[in-house]
């Protein structure tokens, strides 16, 4: 005999209707809020989508069922011989985390694409000021510190000639 392959999760499309009904694709059958989370406890990934027009619901839907796991109150025992206590909204959390977190390097992408985004519109932004021969904000840097460099070096030059004016010393009144 061979060995068993772990199985992978189950994939459920669930279609949810304009009268508020949720579809189970896979099962074909109705299905509940209470089932979808079930699923989820169970491993399983869902993904539920609008009928009518596709629109993912996915975040919503998981969003209710958290909400209504809260308002039952305390956590219920998962396993019949109630050995171990669980946290009835634990892997819904983190079915939710899991789905509604955007990755950081997804997040980082989005940074650095952003950045190049702005970088090239800054850089068009440039070239039509020049086309139009208005200085842009580098250019009255440069020459900022152009004037800068040539008054340090009139006032050097001033100094080493001798010709700086000095302050004329007043006599003391008596």
């Amino acid at each position: 005999m061979g060995r068993e392959l772990p199985s992978a999760p189950e994939r459920h499309l669930i279609k949810k209707y304009a009268n508020r009904k949720l579809y189970d694709t896979r099962t074909s059958r109705y299905v509940t809020l209470d089932g979808i989370a079930q699923l989820v406890r169970d491993g399983h990934e869902i993904k539920v989508v609008d009928r009518d027009n596709g629109h993912d619901l996915t975040q919503v839907t998981l969003s209710q069922i958290v909400l209504e796991e809260e308002k039952r109150g305390p956590a219920r025992i998962v396993d019949a011989g109630g050995e171990m206590l669980h946290d009835r909204g634990q892997a819904l959390l983190d079915y939710v985390r899991k789905t509604l977190n955007v990755p950081t390097d997804l997040r980082n992408q989005v940074e650095r694409r952003r950045e190049g985004l702005e970088t090239m519109a800054d850089d068009t932004i440039e070239r039509a000021l020049r086309r139009l021969r208005i200085p842009t904000r580098h250019d009255i840097e440069r020459i900022n510190d152009r004037l800068d460099k040539i008054a340090a070096q009139l006032k050097k030059a001033r100094v080493d000639n001798g010709s700086m004016t000095r302050p004329r010393k007043r006599k003391a009144s008596r």
